[in-house]
Order: structure tokens, then C-alpha cells, then sequence
């Protein structure tokens, strides 16, 4: 099996990409599903979440209202470390079992880690490689935009919230460029997909 760290910047189209190399045949493990699992009412991360940021973070349903919980730690760094030290063991327990069960189902499995700030979190060590989804920052600048309805200084300060996608192309192990067409994206992603299947099929002879 490998394991590879799929990530991107805000808005770089990371979920495109993992579609498309879904349909040719990876097995995709999204972190932002693994959250709001973690994150169900009941769920031990539930009941942290609701005492270190109160009711007013949830929906009339008791679960977590994500949008405003964002917004409570945006601009609080504290906060927001607060919110990662009780949400990222959590995730990543259930990454670990999820991994175990592909293996044992599918040992010659590529996997694609969907983690959005794996180098932020310190994750690229608990991968086999990154790959990188890429676009420059003006042009995530400008979809940002486009997709949420920001005004600029909102948009930037999203984007400074987050290490640069120039910092993580200098780290990244492969990279799909996704500034052009669908139509190129789509090569791209199939030629990246070729070198994982080769990637992984070397695994299996060391």
C-alpha cells in the first residue's frame, strides 16, 4: 500500500483533484469527513468542543456549527490551538484505523490522505510522499474570492491564516499544477497517477 498526503492551499481545487484521481483508482480518506465524524454530538471531541467553546458553537441539532466555530477562532491563536489539541488526536486515530482496514482489504492500495494543512500539522512525516495541488497565490487570491463572496482584505487574511503554497511546493514530493483548463488538470492528474501506481508497485519488491 501507499499512502500518499494529498494537500493544497485554500481554493487551489484539492477536491477536484481528488476526484479525478478517485475515478482512476485511488482510495481517497477526506480529514474533513474523519472531523465531522469525530466531531458528532456524544462524540468525546463533541463534548470537549462544547466545553472549551460553549452552546453557542452548536445548532439547533447539537451538532457543531462549523462556520461559526471558524469564525471563533480565526483570529485568536490560542483558540485555535485550543481547537486543533482536541480535534487533531481524535482525527487522526480514526485516520489510522481507517488505514488499517483499506490495507487489510486492498494491501496494494494507493491511498490519497486528504489532509488540507498536513504541513502545518507536522503530518508529512506519517505519509509514504506529499503531492501537492498548485496554484500561484494570486490566482487562490482571486478564486477565494470568486467561491466564498470575500472582499479582499478577507480573502488575504484567509490565506495568511495558512503557511503559503509557495512554502509548500518547496516541500511537496510530486505536484499537479491546477492553474489551466480541467481538460489539463485532468492529464496531469492521470500522468501523477501513473508514478503512483509505479510508486507503489516498487514498494512491493523492496
Amino acid at each position: 500500500m501507499l499512502n500518499v498526503g494529498l494537500t493544497g492551499g485554500i481554493a487551489s481545487g484539492k477536491s477536484t483533484v481528488a476526484q479525478m484521481l478517485v475515478e482512476l483508482g485511488a482510495v481517497h480518506i477526506d480529514f474533513d469527513v474523519l472531523a465531522h465524524r469525530v466531531e458528532r454530538p456524544g462524540q468525546p471531541a463533541w463534548e470537549e468542543l462544547v466545553a472549551a467553546f460553549g452552546r453557542e458553537i452548536l445548532n439547533g441539532d447539537e451538532t457543531i456549527n462549523r462556520a461559526v466555530l471558524g469564525e471563533v477562532v480565526f483570529r485568536d491563536a490560542a483558540r485555535r490551538e485550543r481547537l486543533n489539541a482536541i480535534v487533531h488526536p481524535a482525527v487522526f486515530a480514526s485516520w489510522r484505523r481507517e488505514l488499517e482496514d483499506i490495507e487489510k482489504q486492498s494491501p496494494h492500495a494507493v491511498v490519497l490522505s486528504d489532509v488540507p494543512l498536513l504541513f502545518e500539522v507536522g503530518a508529512e512525516g506519517m505519509v509514504d510522499l506529499v503531492l501537492l495541488v498548485y496554484i500561484p497565490p494570486a490566482e487562490q487570491l482571486r478564486r477565494l474570492m470568486l467561491r466564498n463572496g470575500y472582499t479582499r482584505p478577507e480573502a488575504e487574511a484567509r490565506l495568511a491564516s495558512q503557511m503559503s503554497i509557495d512554502a509548500k511546493l518547496a516541500r511537496a514530493d510530486l505536484v499537479i499544477d491546477n492553474r489551466g483548463t480541467r481538460e489539463e488538470t485532468r492529464r496531469r492528474a492521470a500522468a501523477v497517477w501513473e508514478e503512483l501506481r509505479e510508486r507503489e508497485l516498487r514498494r512491493r519488491k523492496t
